[in-house]
């Protein structure tokens, strides 16, 4: 057992030391919760565990101190990419754009659009059209659904540039937009948040991984910026 994490570390480091080659820059040290902290707070809640290069929440750990995580950083144009994985019947999420004022915005999701990520055939989200991994949450529906089993590790890529908004799941496009044009003001207008005033309307924010209640990992989160 400990050959085979020794194994997955030293190919964890191989894969990020390559991706740095290509101008992206780790948002994980994966041994601590450095450049993180949850959401309207100056700490990492307690459900947020890192260790062996994986971010793993556990909502049995978080004793009333859980909360989405999310970058000390602010982004604008940017290509991110990370892998997660789902425990049976979980439900998270990686949001983007998110505008951090607590005194306005009480969640990340009320200000920052969302890529599902999800336990499709376990969760009751998975019968929702637009609530399934990869999907634009209740904007788009995936245009395929290339997501592993559960407990399988997936490979998420969310690339933001000049308002073009691009998500990737396991090296496939699912998810081909604009933002803030027309078409985007209309696909708010048909989707649950309508009525949020700042719901997709921030070009800069912060990076948020969800506490949606659920068990999640995520690894090798890394960012370039365009």
């Amino acid at each position: 057992m400990k050959k085979i994490l020794i194994a997955a570390l030293m190919l964890a480091s191989i894969s990020v030391n390559a991706q740095k080659k290509k101008g992206f820059t780790p948002l994980f040290d994966g041994k601590t919760t450095t450049g993180w902290h949850t959401y309207g707070k100056d700490f990492a809640g307690k459900g947020w565990n890192a260790e062996n290069g994986v971010l793993h929440f556990d909502p049995k750990l978080k004793n009333k101190d859980g909360g989405d995580l999310v970058t000390d950083k602010e982004y604008g144009n940017f290509h991110l990419k990370l892998e997660w994985k789902v425990a049976p019947k979980a439900n998270s999420g990686i949001i983007f754009f998110v505008h951090e004022d607590v005194s306005k915005y009480k969640q990340t999701y009320l200000t920052g659009p969302e890529m599902q990520v999800l336990d499709n055939d376990g969760h009751p989200d998975g019968k929702i059209t637009k609530h399934r991994s990869g999907d634009l949450y209740d904007m788009i529906q995936s245009k395929s659904e290339p997501v592993k089993a559960v407990g399988e590790w997936n490979l998420a890529e969310i690339i933001s540039n000049k308002g073009k908004l691009t998500f990737k799941l396991n090296g496939v496009k699912v998810v081909e937009t604009t933002m803030w044009d027309d078409n985007w003001k209309n696909l708010i207008a048909n989707s649950k948040f309508a009525k949020w005033e700042g719901f997709g309307t921030y070009k800069t924010g912060k990076i948020a991984l969800q506490d949606h209640g659920d068990e999640v990992w995520f690894r090798n989160i890394m960012i370039k910026e365009l």
